[in-house]
């Protein structure tokens, strides 16, 4: 349409008020004029540049791989540790060329970041010989019905020999999405928000100045006053002077956003906050301690191993048994230990421990040995505290006739009377 003779073109930005617009995070700030087509491309690389991101993925990897992993049998007695080739290969060398820390960091690594973890296990017979894993970004998983093949480095791996572990799986249940892909939009906020503020100190904290008063006329004359005004900041700034003169009936104006005024370090508290949440782990263990108590820090401690260590350890141990031993196995388990995460302070193991053994929940040595203390003699049997009887089998008071405790038939009680 036209207006006073200009040309006027209905402007196309989405409308959260019309409901063949989808909501999404682009529409929205669209809406109100932001655009975020100049936001940085988030890769697993420069995701690693944020220190929340970073923080996330260094700890929990390191967590998962120092959990202790053993095989166990089941028996009519209980559950026995196996031994043998099994346990060096799930417990202390996975391969050749990784021990079990090494192969358990590289493993979870994967997951949390590019968003799968994978590992081929190498047979020797019926026995498990070492386990390898693979670069999950380098890998083509196919399927054929409902059978899957992992195919690295040009050699295909059928499913039944490969531990997966997905972050989150598509709906194609071949697929799988990462934590970095899921949390780009805050990661690439943060990433503008570390540029902006590397920007902005690297120019030693100064913003864009604007210039206002008689300015001179003619390109050359404001290029001229322009680079006097630069002269006078750097200056000022090289000798750390907090004043310099301008001339009279001239003003500079900072232009753009305050960062205090903008909320900058809220923001990216905020950001630390956002990436937690998409990794599931609380923001104490992303550094992040600016809510955090002695109280509540130590309850997201438990959360921590029984809402995130714990679900994944379980993953994991539910697809080893299930690609080491077999859908139908019911004797033999792999399991990993989360008692040295829940640990606690000496106090509270001390109290837990004895009252475990006065239980006979543990044995004496048993109970020592989670304090990685040696065994002593005796110290096999199970206790109980003698007062821990049934209900009405412990007589009240002292038996009348109990020579021992002066009762009426005590020959050194001469007072006694006899009973009717």
């Amino acid at each position: 349409m036209k207006l006073f003779g200009l040309d006027i073109r209905r402007e196309t930005r989405a409308s959260p008020e019309d409901p063949r617009v989808p909501i999404s995070a682009e529409n929205f700030l669209s809406f109100f004029g932001v655009e975020t087509s100049n936001l940085p491309t988030v890769t697993v690389e420069r995701a690693l540049k944020v220190p929340a991101v970073a923080a996330a993925v260094t700890f929990l990897p390191r967590t998962m791989a120092a959990l202790p992993l053993h095989a166990y049998k089941r028996t009519e007695k209980g559950s026995e540790k196996l031994t043998g080739k099994i346990e060096k290969v799930i417990h202390e060398n996975p391969n050749p060329h990784m021990d079990r820390f090494k192969c358990g960091q590289y493993f979870w690594q994967q997951v949390f970041t590019s968003g799968r973890g994978l590992m081929w296990i190498e047979w020797a017979g019926n026995n498990p010989e070492a386990m390898w894993p693979f670069d999950a970004t380098r890998t083509t998983i196919r399927r054929r019905g409902m059978q899957l093949s992992y195919i690295y480095e040009g050699k295909e791996y059928p499913g039944e020999d490969v531990i997966d572990i997905p972050f989150m799986l598509k709906d194609d249940m071949t697929g799988h999405r990462g934590p970095i892909t899921l949390a780009s939009k805050a990661i690439q906020l943060a990433l503008a928000m570390n540029d902006y503020a590397s920007g902005f100190f690297a120019g030693g904290g100064v913003p864009p100045l604007a210039l206002t008063g008689p300015l001179p006329a003619g390109p050359e004359a404001m290029k001229r006053a322009q680079a006097d005004i630069k002269r006078a900041v750097d200056a000022a700034k090289k000798n750390s002077e907090p004043v310099f003169p301008i001339p009279a009936g001239y003003t500079l104006a900072p232009v753009g956003v305050d960062p205090e005024k903008g909320q900058m370090t809220e923001a990216r508290l905020f950001q630390i906050q956002e990436i937690a949440r998409v990794y599931g782990i609380p923001p104490a263990f992303l550094q992040d301690l600016s809510r955090g108590t002695f109280a509540n820090v130590e309850q997201q401690d438990l959360n921590l191993v029984k809402h995130l260590v714990a679900q994944w350890a379980g993953a994991l141990e539910g697809e080893m048994n299930l690609k080491l031993f077999g859908r139908l196995n019911n004797n033999r388990y792999v399991e990993h230990n989360l008692d040295g995460l829940m640990r606690g302070d000496f106090r509270s193991r001390i109290e837990g421990i004895a009252r475990a053994i006065q239980t006979a929940q543990l044995t004496p040595n048993e109970g020592r040995g989670l304090e990685n203390r040696p065994a002593l003699a005796n110290g096999n049997d199970l206790l109980v505290q003698g007062a821990t009887v049934p209900l009405g089998t412990q007589p009240v008071g002292t038996p009348p006739n109990d020579p021992q405790n002066g009762g009426a038939n005590d020959p050194g009680n001469a007072d006694a009377q006899p009973a009717a």
